[in-house]
């Protein structure tokens, strides 16, 4: 319509022009036909424009809807709050309501891409330190970013992969600082340097390095374990070496006598010698100068015990010649003593080899006092017992032991008390006779004490008693006879004479001397069983023999108990007070 009217407005418009000019109507029709040409050419260009301009919106809107389309299938989204559930209006009214959410989109692609970017850069970087290809001091490459799978599904795996690195680095991580601090106790202990020692491994694993920068590769746990190890086993071995050394320090001062304060200067070897690898942790316990100093120690004492081994045999063998005069084993000193001088001197035997064997001698010589004590035990408490017997005897034969004198209430008592323990004579020979036949019989050897055969000793005691037994009987019968003459006497001439004692039986009052006769009842042995004791017993430290206790006879032939009866009753009676 708007064409038309136009038109309309040109034709009038020339037509007063050209009738006031005086153009020709041919000229008019030309002018008007160019007119009405150019007004199609303008309309049709305008008509194109339009629709050219429709064809572009329609497709910028067909191509935002693939875009969000695209963007929600990325993003794994199956919609989007901002775009508009119904199509209608212009085409520009449907663009305009789109952008939004394209915008939107587009904003949150680019935030996930960002959050996948890092994910998989943390990723790649655990992935490398674990693998050792990723140096500590290197920045790993930006890892490409599949746009097409943006989806959170997507996302969530890539960070519970993330999550298992990151909790199998925290793990390797702290085998790493186990492994180092396990080597810097150990490099302490063996008094090595833990920087170097541990550099070697990585260089990462010196203290300067954060916690985090350290190397937590397989090939860095595994030089580290290996290197724990060597470490364990130089400690085990250090330690096995310094035990070993601080064992020989110990026999070497023992042997010679070492002050207690020159070995005080080596407690930090000695203090280890019982001590498990574990329990070793001081710092320095097991450098190798420490070694050293021990092994120097020990050679220096080594030398010293070669120039005093005649000195360290000759104590040895007063050690072995002690247990042998406890043990009542008789020896002869003197010819150990020369043949030890003859050895050292030959120079045949290492002083090590003679040591050894001394040692050996000592040990059996423990073992054969050992055997001996329950039986030497009963042995002692048999002589101690004769020795009361003896006393008893004494005391028995003195006429004024009820006066009350100074003392004589404490000599009645020790009277009670010495016969109880004569009634329990018999039984203990024959506890004595039983262990000795036994132990003679298990080892096919005679029990000897200070070189007399003890069941010699016994029975020389059983005949001593019985012909004792036997005097005392005849003195029973000899003082019946003569109260039975004193009785006839006194009907015959009516009076009666003080009785005689026989002068066979006076004795003075007095302690008894150790080698009392067969006449009290004590055996004849004890002579000379005490003077071979006095030839026998081991020296002491000054030179001297040991005779502090009188030794008693022993005897192992059971007596029998009416003959302890018979020597109870044989004494004279004692009042119920003095």
């Amino acid at each position: 319509m708007w064409f038309f009217a136009a038109e309309t407005a040109v034709c009038h418009l020339p037509q007063e022009i050209w009738d006031e000019v005086g153009e020709s109507d041919e000229e008019r029709d030309k002018m008007l036909l160019q007119l009405e040409q150019d007004c199609l050419d303008v309309y049709k260009r305008k008509v194109e424009q339009a629709a050219k301009s429709r064809a572009q919106l329609l497709q910028a809107l067909s191509d935002a809807k693939l875009e969000l389309s695209s963007l929600l299938s990325a993003l794994g989204e199956k919609s989007f709050a901002g775009i508009p559930d119904k199509t209608s209006g212009t085409i520009k009214e449907q663009l305009a309501a789109i952008a939004p959410a394209l915008e939107q989109l587009w904003k949150q692609k680019e935030e996930r891409i960002k959050e996948f970017s890092d994910v998989q850069s943390q990723i790649q970087k655990i992935c490398g330190e674990i693998a050792g290809t990723l140096n500590l001091s290197d920045q790993a490459g930006t890892p490409a970013v599949d746009e097409a799978d943006l989806s959170l599904k997507r996302l969530d795996e890539y960070h519970g992969q993330l999550q298992e690195l990151q909790k199998e680095k925290s793990e390797r991580l702290h085998k790493v600082l186990e492994f180092v601090s396990t080597v810097h106790d150990l490099c302490a202990v063996l008094g090595m340097d833990f920087f170097s020692t541990v550099t070697e491994v990585h260089p990462s694993l010196n203290d300067t390095t954060s916690v985090q920068s350290k190397s937590i590769s397989n090939d860095t746990l595994s030089r580290l374990a290996k290197t724990v190890l060597a470490l364990k086993e130089d400690k085990k071995q250090r330690l096995h070496k310094l035990q070993e050394l601080a064992t020989q320090l110990i026999d070497l001062w023992n042997l010679m006598d070492t002050p207690v304060e020159e070995r005080s200067l080596f407690d930090h070897v000695t203090c280890n010698i019982s001590a498990s690898v574990d329990e070793v942790t001081v710092p320095g316990a097991l450098a190798l100068d420490l070694i050293e100093q021990a092994e120097v120690e020990v050679e220096r004492l080594d030398q010293l015990k070669a120039s005093r081994m005649k000195e360290i045999a000759f104590k040895k063998q007063t050690e072995l010649e002690d247990i042998f005069a406890h043990a009542h084993i008789e020896i002869d000193p003197e010819a150990a003593r020369e043949k030890i001088m003859a050895l050292i001197d030959s120079g045949d035997v290492e002083p090590a080899e003679l040591l050894a064997d001394m040692d050996n001698q000592i040990a059996n010589a423990k073992d054969e006092a050992l055997s001996r004590k329950d039986i030497l035990d009963k042995v002692e408490k048999w002589m101690s017992a004769c020795e009361e017997e003896s006393w008893l005897e004494d005391y028995n034969r003195d006429e004024n032991r009820y006066n009350a004198s100074r003392g004589a209430h404490l000599n009645l008592k020790r009277a009670e008390k010495a016969r109880i323990l004569v009634n329990k004579i018999p039984a203990l020979v024959e506890t004595l006779v039983t262990k000795t036949r036994a132990w003679e019989e298990e080892r096919g050897i005679p029990f000897t004490y200070d070189g007399v055969p003890l069941l010699a000793m016994l029975e020389e005691y059983a005949m001593l008693r019985h012909e004792r037994e036997e005097e005392k009987r005849k003195m029973r019968d000899q003082k019946k006879f003569h109260e039975q003459q004193n009785t006839e006497q006194e009907a015959i001439f009516g009076s009666r004479p003080s009785p005689a004692r026989p002068a066979g039986t006076k004795k003075v009052v007095g302690p008894r001397a150790n080698g009392g006769g067969g006449a009290n009842g004590t055996p004849s042995r004890r002579l000379s069983l005490n003077a071979h004791q006095n030839g026998s017993r081991s020296t002491t430290k000054d030179g001297k023999r040991d005779n502090t206790r009188p030794v008693a006879p022993v005897n192992y032939v059971a007596i029998s108990k009416e003959d302890a009866a018979s020597h109870v009753s044989g004494s004279d009676p004692v009042p119920a007070s003095p």
